[in-house]
């Protein structure tokens, strides 16, 4: 466990919750793709999603990626992911912020906590110097996640993402290691 915080925490994930991640993106499918990549068929299913967590497993002992399960504190149920994509070292020492909710939980500032931790794991563990998002301008609610967390907007970037076959925008939020 990174860090507890109020409802929830986060922790990175394992196999043992391949179920729980498997349901929660089935359960939030038509939620998840107005924000993201669209996905095929076979990402829906149990085996895709241990495959998934064996990979991200081995990203983390490489120093690529890490993929952390939200949890609601009192019960331990899955709500969602917040993780780190594209660790770059030097000279960079930075990484791509990503995370996705249940529909059913927005609105609780769950996701701001996690962020929070996400940050603090980022900063103080992995001894990262700068953490980077790309929101759609007219997502209102992740751009406010994000600047609760003490990120600050840079700037637009054009035609950033693919999403659902179109190119989109991308408000790019951005935070700095304080201790660097």
């Amino acid at each position: 466990m990174v860090q507890t915080t109020e409802q929830i925490y986060i922790r990175l994930f394992e196999e043992k919750d391949a179920e729980s991640l498997w349901q929660l993106e089935v359960r939030n499918r038509k939620f998840f793709e107005k924000y993201s990549i669209a996905r095929k068929e076979l990402f829906y299913t149990l085996e895709f999603q241990r495959e998934l967590i064996t990979t991200w497993k081995e990203n983390e002992k490489k120093d690529i990626d890490y993929h952390f399960g939200i949890f609601l504190k009192e019960t331990d149920v899955l709500i969602g992911s917040v993780n780190l994509y594209m660790v770059r070292r030097e000279p960079a020492h930075n990484a791509i912020v990503g995370y996705v909710l249940d529909k059913e939980q927005n609105g609780q500032g769950y996701m701001t906590m996690a962020v929070k931790q996400l940050v603090d794991y980022a900063f103080n563990t992995l001894k990262l110097h700068r953490l980077e998002a790309g929101v759609m301008p007219h997502n209102i609610g992740s751009i406010r996640v994000l600047e609760k967390a003490g990120f600050h907007k840079e700037g637009i970037a054009k035609s950033n993402v693919k999403i659902n076959g179109q190119w989109k925008d991308h408000q790019i939020l951005a935070i700095i290691n304080p201790n660097d």
